[in-house]
């Protein structure tokens, strides 16, 4: 059994997907420290001008823990990814079968980010018509604190054999400790595809967003 395991993100760009449709189960990393600036709350869309980046706002203290973070209901931030993605999506060719069930589930009222981005996940999955076992690390037993023990340690809770880990990821592992559980390291070499989008050049390392609204159920094959 092959597990990814990987903080959640928002709207998660291509290779996200790509890793999880080659795992049997997806564990979504929530009890490590979270990254300011990084693609946890935040993601980018195409639009006429370029890419245009979506951005939840977060209350998080430094050393704040992923399933601890909170989003800021004061600010606007759904009514402004909505219309962003409405604005700029509106021509393209799958725009009117996925986007009512987005916008649905970005209006929420989300107050976790992890719950935010789980979910947003679990539904961007579904529509490429993937449907892996996903699980929080938070859920599952307390692990290791030392990275390649946190790691190994997941996978041992699931009972994978088999653990996917990203282009760079395989290269700071312990990978002894791994081989000593019997548990293979598979390392991503991800390809980024080009494909037709709207309006001009092609931009690459978008939102998974903008693949599935302009090529649907051929998007996972892409």
């Amino acid at each position: 059994m092959k597990v990814a395991i990987h903080q959640p993100q928002y709207l998660p760009w291509l290779g996200h997907f790509a890793k999880l449709a080659a795992a049997d189960c997806w564990i979504f990393l929530d009890t490590v420290q979270y990254e300011k600036n990084g693609w946890q709350n935040r993601n980018r869309i195409k639009t006429p001008r370029g890419a245009q980046w979506l951005t939840v706002p977060v209350k998080a203290r430094q050393g704040t823990l992923i399933s601890d973070v909170e989003i800021d209901a004061g600010q606007p931030w759904q009514r402004k990814h909505v219309e962003a993605i409405r604005v700029n999506y509106a021509r393209a060719p799958y725009f009117d079968r996925y986007f009512g069930e987005l916008e649905q589930l970005l209006r929420r009222p989300w107050r976790p980010l992890a719950d935010l981005n789980v979910e947003v996940t679990r539904f961007l999955a579904l529509a490429l018509g993937l449907t892996p076992r996903m699980l929080r690390a938070s859920e599952l037993p307390p692990v290791s604190a030392d990275p390649t023990g946190r790691l190994l340690d997941l996978c041992v809770a699931v009972g994978a054999d088999t653990y996917l880990a990203g282009r760079d990821g395989a290269r700071y592992m312990d990978l002894p400790r791994f081989e000593a559980a019997r548990v293979a390291v598979l390392g991503q070499e991800y390809q980024h595809p080009t494909y037709s989008q709207l309006d001009g050049d092609f931009l690459p390392f978008l939102s998974v967003v903008d693949l599935l609204l302009n090529h649907g159920e051929s998007s996972l094959e892409i």
